[in-house]
């Protein structure tokens, strides 16, 4: 059975449609209006090894604010559907790219120690990655923490932020080929 989903979300503010397929070959594409989003949605895909679409027609002209943090709870939303039961996953995961760990846990925390200049990247404001990451954890029930160690350009930072969290869930989403939920409560 595909690990996959499709939502879709729509408010007055933005509509976002996602389409997901974990065991995918890491084609991913985006069309946000935000150029530098849709780089770091499509290096989240391809490093996770997801097969993933977004799209969002949103408020661009107040700021991108509700976008990203729609696209966030859209994405994490199809995370969610297309891990179903969690059955037969890894679910930890740590990695230093050179930041992130991850637990789909169930339960949505977020620890972001990312101290990105205040600064805009074409039309992207780096202050919005934070709030990307807490609706995406919180839609998926993930538990993130994410360290910046070192890094002095913006477009890196924030890049490494998305390729580490893309290894991150790539690894903790894989099927171990051990069946039942990764707990010894029997529930995630």
């Amino acid at each position: 059975m595909p690990r996959s989903s499709k939502v879709s979300r729509t408010t007055k503010e933005t509509d976002v449609s996602v389409e997901l397929t974990l065991d995918g070959q890491g084609t991913s594409e985006a069309d946000t209006g935000l150029p530098f989003f849709d780089h770091m949605l499509q290096q989240l895909g391809k490093h996770a090894g997801w097969d993933l679409s977004v799209t969002s027609k949103g408020d661009l002209d107040v700021d991108g604010h509700h976008t990203v943090e729609d696209v966030g709870l859209a994405l994490g939303q199809a995370l969610a559907e297309a891990l179903g039961d969690k059955a037969g996953i890894r679910r930890f995961a740590s990695i230093t790219v050179p930041l992130d760990e991850l637990d789909i846990s169930g339960r949505n925390f977020v620890l972001h120690e990312v101290d990105v200049p205040a600064e805009t990247i074409g039309t992207f404001d780096t202050g919005l990655v934070e709030d990307f990451v807490r609706a995406f954890a919180q839609a998926a029930d993930l538990t993130v923490h994410v360290r910046l160690r070192s890094g002095r350009s913006p477009h890196h930072v924030v890049e490494a932020e998305f390729k580490a969290l893309a290894k991150a869930l790539g690894d903790a989403c894989a099927q171990t080929g051990r069946g039942g939920v990764p707990s010894t409560k029997g529930t995630l």
